[in-house]
């Protein structure tokens, strides 16, 4: 069963250490709040991506990240010291704030603006159509795991805004405009298209339409 998370992040941890193999990435991350009842084999979303933990002390946990992570994610990018988003999997009888994330980065993105309107941040982040078709203004997605809302969408990005509490407690604030992102789109989104995809393929192999239906009495 996929770990579920919320975008709510729990704090901001630090890389204490990056040990980079030919196709994979061990990461050691000093954490606090995630780590309070930590257990081998947890979830903990990082950035957005959800990854397993291998091993841990009281000020850090370690966890792997294989080949297809760091094709797909920005995690690649991190250096020692790098501040990164934390976020434990969800429990059953936790208030779902945020929105489903599954920890599963659809794409990369890229700040193409950043600007200060009066207490709010606004971010314009490009991103490939595979992500913007599944937004819409008003809806929700996950940047560096973070749950936020959409502003408006354009042919080739989106923007949303950071309030300051957001801002205060990840990641993303501190950002500059060519950084590269994590993004997970609205898992709803994905499958409504999956069963309405599903409902178009089955209503063009089926035999039941209204010519069949009127040439045998029912209409």
């Amino acid at each position: 069963m996929s770990s579920i998370f919320t975008g709510l992040i729990e704090e901001v941890g630090n890389i204490k250490q990056i040990i980079r193999g030919k196709q994979s990435i061990q990461l050691k991350i000093e954490a606090e709040k995630v780590l309070s009842d930590v257990k081998i084999g947890d979830s903990i979303a990082v950035n957005g991506v959800c990854l397993t933990v291998t091993d841990f002390i009281s000020t850090d946990f370690t966890c792997d990240l294989m080949p297809e992570t760091m094709d797909k994610t920005s995690l690649k990018f991190l250096q020692s010291g790098s501040p990164v988003n934390l976020e434990r999997a969800l429990r059953l009888c936790d208030r779902l704030g945020g929105h489903l994330l599954q920890g599963h980065v659809d794409a990369i993105g890229r700040i193409k603006q950043k600007e200060h309107l009066d207490i709010a941040v606004i971010f314009r982040i490009e991103a490939p159509s595979s992500v913007l078709k599944y937004t819409v203004p008003k809806g929700s997605i996950a940047i560096d795991g973070i749950s936020l809302t959409i502003i408006d969408v354009f042919p080739d990005s989106f923007s949303v805004s950071l309030i300051p509490h957001s801002a205060k407690n990840t990641t993303l604030a501190k950002k500059s405009i060519g950084d590269k992102v994590n993004l997970e789109s609205d898992i709803i989104g994905r499958y409504v298209e999956k069963l309405l995809n599903f409902a178009e393929s089955e209503a063009k192999s089926s035999d039941l339409n209204l010519s069949f239906l009127v040439e045998n009495g029912f209409v």
